[in-house]
């Protein structure tokens, strides 16, 4: 009991301890951890042409000076080549961007996706 306090007295300090960034840092790899299934769809005018899955997060890209955001977002997932919600055998998890001005997007969470074991 007394060993449980202690490690929860430290976390405490720890974090308060942090930059937010840093405890920014901590909750994604935690969201990571529990894990979120996003997929993200790219439309030509009507036409589905890209889509990825398995995001954990896409963020907004951030000034390097100042607190403007930048007019675009980025994450990491699986690129979905054949557009048929399984993430194949070779698939490597890519890094991608996408213009909020631009780009025809939906994103949104699916657990019903099918993959297949990499």
């Amino acid at each position: 009991m007394k060993k449980s306090i202690f490690y929860m007295i430290f976390i405490m300090f720890f974090m308060a301890g942090c930059t937010q960034e840093t405890q920014n840092s901590f909750s994604r790899s935690i969201q990571n951890w529990t894990g979120t299934n996003g997929v993200l769809e790219i439309y030509a005018g009507d036409k589905l042409v890209h889509r990825f899955i398995e995001i954990d997060k896409i963020s907004t890209a951030a000034s390097t000076t100042g607190a403007d955001s930048r007019p675009y977002r980025y994450g990491y997932g699986y690129h979905d080549v054949h557009l048929d919600g399984n993430v194949s055998a070779d698939a490597k998890k890519v890094y991608f961007e996408f213009s909020d001005y631009s780009t025809n997007y939906i994103f949104y969470e699916d657990n019903t996706i099918m993959k297949k074991k990499r």
